[in-house]
C-alpha cells in the first residue's frame, strides 16, 4: 500500500487500512462522510471524493438513504497494513525477518538473543543425551495437558525465589513465551479491545496485536516503570482489558521496575478491570531480583509468563503461565484446542537443562561476559556521539539516542546495505516518537566493523550531507 500524497489519498489510506486488518469486514457501515470528516480533520468534500473513488473500485458501496458499506469478501490478514502505517525499515516483521534471515556473515547488534556460543549448549548436550537413553515414552508420546510435571515443580520453586507462589495446577507449559503471550490474548481479548503496552516496548508484542485485531495504547516507561498520571488517564479514557509488560529487566530500555511503582501500580489497575501480563524471559539474566507485579498481587489479576529461549536456547523452545487456577484452566482448554500436547521433548529438555549442575555457574558466567560487554559497547557509542538513555547493571540491551535527531531508519538502511542489521527506535513504540533511538544487544556488538558501519551510516545521513 503506498503513502498517501494527498488528503483524498489519506481518507482512502484510512479506509483500506481498517479492511486489510479485518476492522471493518464485509457489510460493515463507515462512517458518515461528515462524521469521518471530523475525525481526520478534512473537508467533507474531500470525504465524498475519497469514497466515491473507493466505490468505483468496488471496494465499498453506497446505499441510497444509508450510507457506505464495505463490499466483497473479507481481506487477507495483512499485518504489514495495518494502521498505524510504519515505514518497511522499522516494522516490527521486518525487524524479525532481517534477524533471522541474514547470511551467516551479516552481524546483528539489533537483534534479541545472545550469539549461539554463549548459550548453555553443553547442557543441552548433556540432555540430549540423557534423553536418548530415556524410556521410548518420553521421546514419542503426547504430554499431558498441564505439560510435564517435573518441569512444572520446577518452574515453581523457581517462581518461589521471586516471591511467587504458585500452586503445580497454577503451571501450564507453553510453546514459547510468545506463545503463551498469544493464549492469553485469544482467551481474553476480542477484536476492537484496548490494551497497554509500554512505550517503548517489545516489538511483537505490536505485532501480536495487530493479529488480535485490537487497539495498543502506548505509556511511557521511565527509569522506574510506567508513567502512573498517563497510565492512570489511559485507565480511565480508554478502559483497556490488558497491560502487558516485562517483568525484571525491561525490553528495550534495560530499565528496573521499582517497588514504589510498583505498589501504585496495582492500586490503580485495583480501582478498574485491568489484567496484567508479566513477561519474565530475562530473570536469569538479573543481578538481583527486582519487584514482581505476581508476587505483589498474588496472581489475582497478574498471570506471569516466561521462556528460557534467551537463556538455554532458542532452537528447543518451552514457555509458561502462572495464573489463578479458573484461568488455568480455560487456558488448558485453549492449549489442547489449538496445539493439543504440546513441546514434550523441549519440556523434558529444559527440565534436565535448568536442574543440571553447570547451569548456575553457566549463566554467571554469562552475566560476567555480558558486563564486560556492556561496557565495551557504552565506549563505542559515546565515541560517536551516541547517548544512552539509561546505563543498566544487568541483561543484554541498551536503548540510546543518535546524535543531532538522526533517522535511526534511514541509518537502519544504510547499515543494512553493509551486512549490518540495527534495531530502529519507531519498531519499539508505539507513537512513533522514537525515530531518533535505537537498540544495541551488547552480546552482539564485540565486532569493530559494526561501529565501523555504524559511524560511516551516521555520517551519511548527517544534516546537510544529502545537499
Amino acid at each position: 500500500m503506498s503513502r498517501p500524497s494527498s488528503r483524498i489519498d489519506s481518507v482512502i489510506h484510512a479506509v483500506r487500512s481498517r479492511i486489510s486488518s479485518r476492522l471493518d469486514g464485509p457489510g460493515s457501515r463507515l462512517p458518515s462522510v461528515r462524521a469521518q470528516a471530523t475525525t481526520m480533520g478534512v473537508s467533507v468534500s474531500t470525504v465524498v471524493e475519497a469514497y466515491e473513488r473507493l466505490a468505483a473500485e468496488g471496494v465499498i458501496a453506497a446505499r441510497a438513504g444509508s450510507g457506505f458499506y464495505v463490499a466483497g469478501p473479507a481481506a487477507p490478514l495483512a499485518l504489514a497494513e495495518m494502521e498505524p502505517r510504519l515505514d518497511r525499515a522499522v516494522d516490527p516483521l521486518w525487524v524479525s525477518r532481517q534477524s533471522l534471515e541474514t547470511p551467516p556473515g551479516h552481524l546483528k547488534p539489533g537483534c534479541g538473543w545472545m550469539p549461539s556460543d554463549w548459550l548453555y549448549h553443553d547442557g543441552l548436550r548433556r540432555g540430549l543425551r540423557r534423553m536418548a537413553r530415556a524410556d521410548a515414552a518420553h521421546l514419542v508420546d503426547y504430554a499431558g495437558p498441564l505439560g510435564l510435571p517435573a518441569l512444572r515443580q520446577t518452574l515453581q520453586r523457581r517462581a518461589a525465589t521471586l516471591g511467587i507462589e504458585a500452586s503445580m495446577e497454577q503451571l501450564l507449559l507453553a510453546e514459547s513465551g510468545t506463545h503463551a503471550v498469544d493464549l492469553i490474548c485469544r482467551f481474553l481479548l476480542k477484536p476492537g479491545d484496548c490494551v497497554l503496552v509500554d512505550d517503548p516496548s517489545y516489538f511483537n508484542y505490536h505485532a501480536m496485536l495487530k493479529a488480535h485485531q485490537v487497539q495498543a495504547i502506548g505509556v511511557p516507561y521511565t527509569h522506574t516503570g510506567p508513567d502512573l498520571e498517563v497510565f492512570a488517564s489511559a485507565l480511565q479514557e480508554h478502559a483497556p482489558r490488558l497491560y502487558i509488560t516485562n517483568a525484571g529487566l525491561h525490553n528495550p530500555t534495560g530499565a528496573v521496575l521499582s517497588a514504589t511503582t510498583a505498589h501504585r501500580l496495582l492500586g490503580l489497575a485495583d480501582r478498574s478491570e485491568l489484567i496484567i501480563i508479566e513477561d519474565d524471559i530475562f530473570a536469569d539474566f538479573e543481578l538481583r531480583p527486582a519487584p514482581r507485579l505476581a508476587a505483589l498481587d498474588g496472581l489475582s489479576r497478574v498471570i506471569h509468563v516466561g521462556s528460557f529461549s534467551k537463556a538455554i536456547s532458542a532452537a528447543s523452545r518451552c514457555g509458561y503461565i502462572a495464573a489463578r487456577p479458573d484461568w488455568i484452566e480455560a487456558l488448558t482448554d485453549l492449549k489442547l484446542a489449538t496445539s493439543f500436547g504440546g513441546g514434550h521433548l523441549a519440556a523434558h529438555l529444559m527440565q534436565i537443562a535448568l536442574t543440571d549442575s553447570g547451569y548456575r555457574r553457566h549463566m554467571q558466567a554469562v552475566r560476567t561476559r555480558l558486563a564486560d560487554a556492556r561496557k565495551h559497547t557504552l565506549r563505542q557509542v559515546q565515541k560517536l556521539g551516541i547517548t544512552p538513555w539509561l546505563q543498566p547493571e544487568a541483561g543484554l540491551f541498551l536503548w540510546c539516542q543518535l546524535p543531532d535527531g538522526r533517522d535511526a531508519s534511514a541509518v537502519a538502511r544504510l547499515c543494512l546495505r553493509e551486512g549490518v542489521v540495527v534495531a530502529p527506535g519507531n519498531a519499539f513504540s508505539q507513537s512513533q516518537q522514537a525515530a531518533d533511538y535505537v537498540r544495541f544487544n551488547v552480546s552482539q556488538c564485540r565486532d569493530p566493523k559494526i561501529w565501523q558501519v555504524l559511524g560511516k551510516a551516521l555520517a551519511t545521513d548527517a544534516p546537510g550531507s544529502h545537499a
